[in-house]
């Protein structure tokens, strides 16, 4: 799929062995089912997506049931539209009536359950209220990997996602960099990922100068000058899955000593990018990139994790951090994006998503990795 055509669109079946997996899944972690609340999983799992209010939804997976998604009464409508509804049944419920006396009798009373993080407390201690022998874990804690691999059809629209962040990419180097302010340059990067197809603009960090040594610095009214390193770091949701990719430009020639921590950085992302393939735990990225910069003695100014995975959110598991032992799997994607800060000077980043493969890993960026020189 290029960038610019459409995806092949997912189906009920596509959403009926997303959630099949996951009731799976649940009974492997020793849980009575999963509850999702509106969000990133309710989406990846139904295809629905409502607005996460004080009315309760939620989607109630159990193993060797039939899904339930009890939604209002007002809401069902929308929900009957969904893509995966015909994967699952409904139970509605009016305002004036007790949501959770619906919901309870689709639980165990005293079951553990896996719940969205993003689930409302009121929706939990409503829950509690109504089945006190009833406990509760963070799905990102009982089933980090449960959005973690990709199926064809979502590796096309993340490498699509990918493709126009790239394309972004080669059109910000042909802007003016000297004499702008962070923010306009920010503001066409977030225009570019618009006009070759992304539906939400999540990030567009402009760090120049000593902003750079800040890895998540906020664009700001500073003046980008002549001599200035600058780190971009943009990504957001085309076809409803995320890109972020970050390359760091250089405003006129750089300094040798600018040129080097650009070079060591680029050799510590192709080590990180390199070490990639199935069975490897995802820690062995994080050391592979992280050794490169030790070993040139930028140890302590490498101070964030390697990487994230990324699918209908743009941060999500697994992470390529130390003491993360979960194997890589055919169709993760996350980031590798290594990066050397200093503080009150400057800072680089080099970043590209990657799947995993059956034999390796493959970049889903392909933009040129060597340090840009902008005007």
């Amino acid at each position: 799929m290029s960038s610019q055509s459409q995806p092949v669109p997912f189906t009920a079946d596509d959403y009926r062995a997303r959630m099949t997996r996951a009731a799976d899944a649940a009974a492997e972690a020793g849980l009575a089912g999963v509850l999702v609340a509106p969000g990133p999983d309710l989406v990846h799992l139904t295809g629905y997506r409502p607005v996460n209010t004080e009315r309760l939804t939620v989607l109630v997976l159990t193993p060797g049931q039939d899904p339930v998604l009890v939604v209002p009464t007002l809401e069902a409508p929308d929900a009957e539209e969904a893509v995966g509804a015909p994967a699952l049944t409904l139970r509605d419920w009016t305002d004036g009536t007790d949501p959770y006396a619906v919901t309870a009798p689709l639980l165990d009373g005293r079951g553990r359950f896996g719940i969205s993080d993003n689930a409302w407390a009121m929706h939990l201690l409503g829950l509690r209220r109504t089945l006190p022998d009833t406990s509760y874990v963070s799905l990102t804690e009982a089933l980090p990997m449960l959005r973690a691999v990709k199926d064809a059809h979502e590796l096309e629209r993340i490498a699509a996602a990918g493709a126009a962040a790239d394309a972004t990419y080669g059109e910000i180097l042909k802007v003016r960099f000297s004499g702008r302010k962070e923010t306009d340059i920010a503001a066409e990067l977030a225009a570019l990922l618009k006009r070759f197809g992304h539906s939400q603009v999540d990030f567009t960090v402009v760090g120049s100068g000593p902003n750079g040594a800040n890895p998540h610095h906020e664009a700001g009214e500073r003046t980008i000058e002549r001599g200035d390193m600058v780190v971009l770091d943009f990504g957001g949701l085309k076809h409803g899955y995320g890109s972020d990719t970050s390359r760091t430009v250089h405003v006129g020639e750089p300094t040798a000593e600018e040129q080097r921590v650009h070079d060591i950085v680029r050799e510590a992302q192709e080590a990180g990018c390199k070490a990639v393939r199935p069975g490897v735990a995802c820690q062995e990225i994080d050391r592979a990139a992280r050794a490169v910069i030790t070993e040139f003695g930028y140890g302590e100014r490498f101070i964030h994790r390697t990487g994230h995975g990324i699918g209908v959110t743009t941060h999500e598991p697994p992470y390529m951090i130390e003491g993360e032992e979960q194997p890589l799997v055919p169709g993760m994607c996350f980031s590798v994006e290594p990066g050397i800060y200093l503080p009150g000077r400057f800072g680089v980043r080099i970043e590209d998503i990657v799947t995993v493969t059956e034999d390796g890993g493959r970049r889903l960026n392909s933009t040129a990795r060597e340090l840009a020189i902008v005007e």
